[in-house]
């Protein structure tokens, strides 16, 4: 395929990679949208079946870790801008096997620096990095406050630290090589597609079953919310009008406790499912809480909505219904990803072109 700008996202297949894929697929017609993503567990390639066979998009399966592959995937294709969204980002699974996280995030990270510095040897006009990174890599917040842009980095767990480190590579390859990037750190995203590991899409799929609902502690952890859309246009503002060697916060400013999240869950999952008031809050169980769990995150968004013009455009309530619709209508999807069928769509679409 030859196109006007190869744009490489990695991470393609994933939750948010996979909305940002198709968004651009859609909206860029003249852009080769290039998916490259190494189908690990959270990766899907169902996700975008409606976009697989368009003349702009090609997916490569790949990991973002082999050195020698990604340095020929460059020379290749000779990307003109790259949306790096390919991570390891589940906290408890960072708890029980940190040096996966290392691995991905980190030396990942480095191994995609390096082919795009070396394709183009400081001539990067016209060129962009984006790194996409987490509110986690800020710590933890008391009652009060945000994260800005300007808010020390203070990692608690291993999946923000290997965040944060990437981040300072790619601020370092800025100014060490003239490489030119832009990073910003979002709050936690939901709606469809999502991976039934975090929270939302676990607890919908186990109200459906009608199985425990696990929450941490005393369930008095606060997020801030964002609509996997909303992040998805977000990326696209950023990307094409951000500012080189600029950081921007990507927040939904909207703040919930786990537990008064759930409890809305709960109810706005009976009524999707005409089961009596009460019925999914009764599968409320407190588990043992996670260690190093950060208290709250909270973005403040102010920059972004200054300097681009972007802002949610929905209100969390909506986005949650929008979300639990979705679901409800995709349980093939559901069952899919939860039985692992899913990865088996690799080798039934690919394997046998």
């Amino acid at each position: 395929m030859k196109a006007n700008t190869p744009i490489l996202i990695t991470g393609g297949s994933g939750f948010i990679g996979s909305h940002v894929a198709r968004l651009f697929v859609e909206r860029y017609p003249d852009y080769g949208i290039f998916n490259l993503d190494a189908l690990t567990y959270a990766g899907n390639l169902e996700n975008l079946k409606d976009i697989e066979d368009r003349p702009n998009y090609t997916f490569i399966k790949g990991d973002i870790t082999d050195e020698i592959f990604i340095n020929d995937l460059f020379e290749k294709h000779r990307f003109e801008g790259v949306i790096h969204l390919a991570a390891e980002s589940h906290v408890d699974r960072s708890i029980t096997d940190p040096l996966a996280f290392v691995k991905t995030n980190v030396i990942g990270t480095m191994v995609l620096l390096n082919a795009f510095k070396n394709i183009w040897h400081h001539d990067f006009s016209g060129k962009r990095f984006y790194h996409i990174s987490t509110d986690e890599v800020y710590g933890t917040l008391g009652n009060t406050g945000l994260f800005t842009e300007t808010t020390p980095y203070d990692p608690n767990s291993p999946y923000s630290a290997s965040k944060a480190s990437s981040d300072h590579f790619v601020r370092a390859y800025g100014e060490t090589y003239g490489l030119p990037y832009i990073i910003t750190n979002c709050s936690n995203n939901y709606g469809p597609n999502q991976f039934p590991e975090k929270l939302i899409p676990l607890f919908i799929n186990n109200i459906i079953h009608q199985k425990p609902l696990p929450v941490y502690g005393d369930g008095n952890y606060t997020r801030d919310w964002l609509y996997v859309l909303d992040h998805a246009r977000a990326i696209d503002v950023a990307y094409h009008r951000g500012k080189n060697g600029e950081t921007y916060n990507i927040g939904g400013f909207n703040e919930w406790k786990n537990i008064d999240l759930v409890k809305l869950l709960c109810k706005l999952m009976d009524e999707a499912l005409g089961r009596s008031k009460g019925t999914s809050e009764r599968l409320i169980t407190f588990v043992k809480d996670r260690p190093g769990h950060d208290l709250r995150y909270a973005i403040d968004a102010t920059k972004i909505k200054a300097e681009l013009g972007w802002e949610p455009s929905l209100v969390f309530e909506e986005g949650l219904k929008n979300t639990i619709k979705w679901y409800l209508e995709n349980q093939q999807w559901l069952d899919h990803v939860t039985s692992g069928e899913y990865q088996n769509y690799y080798q039934e679409q690919y394997q046998t072109r």
